[in-house]
């Protein structure tokens, strides 16, 4: 779960500022408040988000974050403060973003948009299944492969397999936008999970061996070329 924290001397503000982000609903998080920039450091928590007041007695901000950006260097800082003159200082130390109070709604979500898009994910969503085994609810990013057997189709996971009364061709209609391709009539496969191809054979990340068509290789390679150069994209962008 993606991990939030509120650092602010004024408690109604930190009060305040923690309701606003119950409004955002994009995503599932827990939220900390933390009045000083000491209790922050001290509970030692690791936070993939921080919204952090700059003038703050005692430590304020700017020192807070130096402290927390000796150890973690991942964290989103977004600053707050009523002082725009703090920006120089406050990007000097890194920060994602800056903003004013009194904080809006509209602007606070479209940073937290921004923070996600730049690297952050929450939890995968889950996807539901009717299987003979019973309902099945995986994360897509959890599945090899699908295969068309014996009437049925078998959804492999690991060394887990559940029985699905699917047709073969909706389930890859359905799965391709979660980056899975046909590589062979009787099989769907998460092209995350791809080794390498070898002739017409593709080997999968847990040593299983699926066919590929002649007929269908141009098109399952093409998928699997697009969708390599896209996590090339976006490994590029986030680092």
């Amino acid at each position: 779960m993606i991990k939030i924290a509120v650092c602010d001397d004024d408690e109604k503000i930190l009060g305040e500022t923690l309701e606003l982000l119950k409004q955002y609903k994009r995503i599932t998080f827990s939220a900390d408040g933390y009045t000083s920039g000491e209790a922050l450091l001290a509970a030692g928590k690791k936070y993939d988000i921080l919204l952090l007041d700059i003038d703050m007695g005692g430590m304020n901000g700017i020192e807070t974050a130096r402290r927390i950006r000796e150890a973690d260097r991942e964290v989103k800082l977004i600053y707050v403060t009523n002082y725009s003159d703090y920006t120089i200082f406050a990007f000097g130390v890194h920060a994602f973003a800056y903003l004013l109070k009194p904080l809006k709604a509209e602007e606070l979500f479209a940073q937290l948009d921004e923070a996600f898009a730049y690297g952050l994910s929450g939890p995968e969503q889950e996807l539901e299944f009717q299987a003979k085994e019973g309902i099945v609810r995986i994360a897509p990013s959890r599945i090899l492969c699908f295969e068309y057997l014996s009437r049925q189709v078998v959804m492999y996971a690991g060394e887990q397999a559940w029985h699905l009364k699917r047709q073969i061709t909706e389930l890859a209609r359905e799965m391709e936008d979660y980056g899975f391709a046909m590589p062979h009539k009787s099989f769907v496969v998460n092209l995350h999970a791809v080794q390498r191809i070898h002739g017409y054979e593709i080997t999968l990340t847990d040593g299983r061996t699926v066919p590929l068509s002649q007929k269908k290789s141009a098109l399952f390679r093409r998928a699997l070329n697009e969708y390599l150069s896209q996590e090339r994209g976006r490994t590029a962008w986030n680092s």
